[in-house]
């Protein structure tokens, strides 16, 4: 069985995220790691209404900012995506992590 470790990473500050997906990439390739990516979603603007008090009503002009997302994906190599799960991304990056398990072609299914 092949685990596929997907790799999904979101911040508002697109240098410091293609930074750090970058040389993420390069680890990862340096190590022997087969890596597809990074892929990236369109730029998604976020809008953020401000009240002024607890209560519906009187509210400042909305916070809106950009929402930058790159994708990585790592087949196989459990041990280095175990390794990438335990790194520490600065905290402008949020980061998820989601593992599939792929079965081969003709695995009798239980």
């Amino acid at each position: 069985m092949t685990f596929i470790t997907k790799l999904s990473f979101q911040s508002g500050d697109r240098y410091v995220l293609e930074k750090e997906v970058s040389s993420l990439k390069t680890l990862l390739e340096k190590k022997g790691a087969e890596c597809k990516g990074p892929h990236a979603d369109p730029p998604r603007e976020v809008t953020v209404p401000q009240y002024r008090h607890l209560s519906p009503g009187d509210q400042f002009n909305s916070w809106q900012y950009i929402v930058y997302a790159r994708h990585l994906e790592i087949h196989g190599n459990d041990h280095i995506a175990r390794e990438v799960g335990h790194m520490d991304f600065p905290d402008s990056i949020h980061v998820e992590i989601e593992l599939e398990q792929r079965k081969p072609a003709g695995h009798k299914q239980s």
